[in-house]
């Protein structure tokens, strides 16, 4: 008898290829034991976190398709341009897609190139083969358009699964300005549409509440990591899984999970307990997202003598560093405008010119006291590609030790990577010591 029988019938409804997600369930579950469970003295409160690991495919799909069944929306993502305060608005779930596994790149290759994104070719081959719970379920998939090989991906996508394209502008100057806020309208307009009903000012005020809670208690969490010299609570690796599960798990609670984690990490740093040994090389990651299970870069790192302590990252900084202010606003139209002002302070290397997330860069290397930054982007993410040339001039203009990796989901080249990191660390430190 499997494990999973008792969801066979949700997962039917889902139009979900039972034989392969059980096989890919598998999988994910041995490699997320083998990399995190066999880490020394980790919180306990990492717990939670494990077991929503275990259960993303089946206990949270089911409180999906509960929400669903009572006509609330559920929005499938790509990106954190697509402003979840509105959903959550509307009592739905708007979440990030299954899109870190080489496993579904095969399958989508069979449609789109194979020199583009390895996260998007991952995300399409997913739902090619019928086997994420998140995909299956979500009422639409919105798209956006801040590269191009997304941008006509969603034109192929869409003969699978409805999709919504969200277009956001490159540039930041008032008329691009206008136009996005067009396109956030029209995006709380189709979140009505799916609850049939005009939200409320309370409605939507609530809803931003609640996702600035989440960035508050991320903004903590890293905050609580990084910011404390040799002493390091967690490991890079944990707060990685942490943050990757803020995209899925239900707001209210994973903040209340959060929370409790940071209580036991602010008590470690009390007692002078840190998973790392003192005078390990501390290292700031840049560039792509890491979706789940891209975990490489990470294990990687910590296990060839340096602690990650940051990542300025949209599974990182970039997503949580803002929060939507709510000071005096009284109307919808208003909390629009203020999610724009927040939207708008994104740094993404899709905007031209671009030189806040530079002048971020270097900041968070001061606070956090880094020997080093590790630039690294997907192969053929060609936006963050070339904006990487403008970092590694700021960075040595700075002093910062720097190293570029590209890299994609495939464990192939995992040994080359360990080599150049370990190198890397090894330069740093004779550095620091000379």
């Amino acid at each position: 008898m499997s494990q999973y029988e008792a969801y066979y019938p949700l997962w039917e409804k889902l139009n979900i290829d039972a034989a392969k997600l059980e096989g890919a369930l598998g999988a994910a579950q041995k490699r997320h034991a083998d990399l995190f469970l066999t880490q020394a003295d980790r919180p306990k409160a990492m717990g939670y976190f494990d077991d929503l690991w275990g259960n993303l495919q089946t206990g949270r799909i089911a409180e999906l398709d509960k929400l669903k069944s009572e006509g609330k929306p559920l929005v499938g993502t790509f990106c954190i341009f697509v402003p979840e305060e509105s959903v959550t608005a509307a009592g739905g779930a708007c979440y990030g897609l299954c899109s870190g596994s080489p496993a579904s790149i095969p399958e989508a290759e069979k449609e789109l190139p194979r020199n583009i994104c390895p996260l998007i070719k991952s995300a399409h081959g997913f739902k090619l083969l019928r086997v994420c719970g998140y995909t299956q379920s979500s009422d639409f998939i919105y798209g956006e358009t801040t590269c191009e090989a997304k941008k006509k991906t969603w034109e192929i996508l869409a003969k699978h699964h409805p999709v919504h394209v969200m277009h956001i502008p490159q540039k930041k100057d008032e008329k691009s300005m206008r136009l996005w806020r067009e396109e956030v309208e029209e995006f709380q307009e189709h979140i009505e549409e799916v609850v049939g009903r005009k939200l409320s000012f309370e409605e939507h005020k609530k809803g931003v509440e609640i996702i600035n809670a989440k960035r508050k208690a991320l903004r903590r969490l890293d905050a609580l990591r990084g910011m404390h010299g040799d002493i390091m609570p967690i490991s890079g690796l944990d707060s990685l899984l942490v943050m990757q599960l803020s995209f899925i798990d239900e707001p209210v609670r994973f903040t209340e999970a959060l929370n409790t984690l940071c209580d036991e990490l602010e008590e470690r740093i009390n007692a002078q307990k840190s998973v790392f040994e003192k005078g390990t090389t501390r290292l700031m990651i840049l560039g792509t997202p890491f979706a789940a299970p891209n975990w490489k870069l990470h294990k990687i790192v910590e296990s060839s003598g340096g602690a990650i302590v940051n990542e300025e990252s949209c599974i990182g900084h970039r997503y949580f560093k803002d929060d939507v202010n709510l000071e005096g606003v009284t109307t919808n139209e208003e909390l629009t405008a203020r999610m724009m002002e927040r939207y708008k302070n994104i740094d993404c290397a899709c905007f031209t010119p671009n030189e806040a997330r530079i002048e971020k860069i270097v900041k968070m290397h001061k606070e956090r006291q880094t020997d080093g930054v590790i630039y690294y982007t997907l192969s053929f993410c060609h936006t963050y590609n070339v904006e990487s040339h403008l970092v590694a001039e700021a960075m040595k203009k700075e002093g910062i030790p720097f190293l570029a990796i590209e890299s994609d989901y495939s464990p192939e080249d995992a040994g080359q990577i360990k080599t150049r990191v370990e190198a890397f660390i090894e330069s740093i430190r004779l550095k620091r010591g000379a």
